[in-house]
């Protein structure tokens, strides 16, 4: 338990340094750029917050000294590009890659398999290409043995950008190349599950033994991570296998791209807090009535069950519209002087005023609304560590000591989870699991 804890207090100092004020930005999706891709498969081993290690297959960059990760890398393509994979198989038994989406797939190398041509164990080789035809969020994984081989851990995600993105430019900032689909940050949720019983059976040679209809999974990961193991900065090097964060931020107004990847054998209802997201496409595809419409399908809903093989891109926005208190404070304490000037419309740029605020996005009818609850005494209440001590966005109160700490921006922080509560689990053990957070920032702060 102590080193359970220790690695938990470790984790949220480096969470609270990166967390440091500086220059505004937008955040991005770790991966590598193609179109050209070289991976090998092997075995390695990944911790878990419950104190196992557990051996996992997965995919990797072919160049010398790069660690195999859970998941692969996130391959990163623009529309219209001939990608190209050439995958080396270090694995006892013959893999493969298949891409859902993609037309066309043709190969190289390798022998003939049930979905594609496969790579021989041992140091074998194929090559896959195909043309990048659709931009979106795509899912890769092997397409051998795969009732065994995706459960180890050989699945990734394919993000293909429109034509002409930019992401230092805002206009050219979209995921489908259509202004419904434009955001400021990005962020993705790559959901699957294990089963540490089938991984001990192949870790002790014993593989044939595995009986896949009473697989029972206990172990549930965003981004090939547990939580709060999710908290940690992407590349943490007590994680050299399992590279990719969960924790998203924002700002007040701003919109978040959120791509979904169900990666594994069940359904997860995935629940992001603090408002509903627009679901603009799945699985690569816009919701729009045909070309040019734009999303015009598109639905709000505050959970989305992420299906086995499916993806899905959601828009979240968060501005404290309608909360009915003002959240920056009293704007007659000195301590929390603001004004809300709404003269244009935050989105369009149009000079229709949108009852926000033109700078920080507050919901100017609710400027100077007092927050209409006493909170409590010190005596009644259990802090946490990313509790600032005020309820306003940006500002701070007194806390016991020894209490709060992480929360050194005054953000506003929101759980986003599975709604399948055994999920928020670490073989048991809560919290953890399916489970990571959103933090609301002041306007202004950091977002690299």
């Amino acid at each position: 338990m102590e080193r359970m804890l220790a690695r938990a207090r470790r984790q949220l100092v480096v969470l609270a340094l990166a967390l440091l004020p500086a220059a505004p930005g937008h955040a991005v999706i770790p991966g590598i750029q193609g179109p050209s891709f070289s991976l090998r498969a092997g075995a390695t081993y990944i911790p878990t917050p419950d104190g196992d290690s557990l051996r996992i297959w997965a995919f990797g960059a072919a160049a010398a000294g790069t660690p195999l990760q859970y998941p692969g890398p996130t391959l990163i393509v623009e529309q219209g590009a001939t990608v190209t994979i050439t995958l080396t198989n270090n694995l006892p038994e013959p893999t493969s890659i298949v891409f859902p989406g993609q037309g066309a797939v043709t190969t190289s190398g390798g022998a003939p398999g049930l979905l594609t041509a496969e790579a021989a164990p041992s140091g074998g080789t194929v090559t896959y290409s195909f043309v990048a035809r659709q931009p979106g969020t795509y899912l890769y994984q092997s397409g051998s043995h795969p009732e065994l081989q995706i459960e180890m851990g050989l699945v990734g995600a394919l993000i293909v950008r429109p034509t002409g993105f930019d992401a230092n430019v805002p206009a050219q900032r979209t995921a489908y190349g259509h202004p419904d689909t434009a955001y400021d940050h990005e962020y993705l949720f790559l959901l699957s599950e294990m089963d540490p019983r089938i991984h001990d059976l192949v870790d002790f040679g014993h593989a044939n033994l595995v009986d896949n209809p009473s697989a029972f999974p206990v172990l549930w990961f965003i981004n090939g991570r547990n939580g709060i193991d999710t908290l940690s900065p992407a590349g943490a090097p007590w994680l050299p296998a399992q590279p990719y964060d969960a924790l998203a931020r924002t700002r007040p107004g701003e919109k978040v791209l959120l791509r979904f990847v169900g990666a594994g054998r069940d359904p997860h209802p995935f629940h992001p807090h603090g408002n509903h997201s627009r679901l603009v496409a799945r699985d690569a595809r816009l919701l729009g009535t045909g070309p040019g419409t734009g999303a015009d399908l598109a639905v709000d809903d505050f959970t989305f069950t992420i299906l086995p093989g499916a993806t899905y891109d959601a828009i979240f926005t968060w501005t404290g519209r309608k909360l009915g208190w003002d959240i920056y404070g009293d704007p007659s304490d000195p301590a929390f002087a603001h004004d809300c000037t709404d003269a244009v419309d935050n989105q369009t740029g149009a000079a229709t005023p949108d009852d926000l605020d033109d700078a920080t996005a507050e919901y100017c009818p609710d400027h100077g609304k007092p927050l209409r609850v006493t909170l409590p005494g010190f005596q009644d209440v259990a802090f946490g560590g990313w509790w600032s001590g005020s309820a306003f966005l940006g500002h701070f109160g007194n806390l016991p000591p020894g209490e709060g700490g992480l929360n050194l921006n005054g953000g506003l922080f929101f759980m986003w989870h599975s709604h399948n509560e055994k999920e928020l689990t670490n073989n048991d053990i809560f919290p953890g699991g399916m489970l990571t957070f959103v933090i609301i920032e002041p306007p202004g702060t950091a977002i690299p």
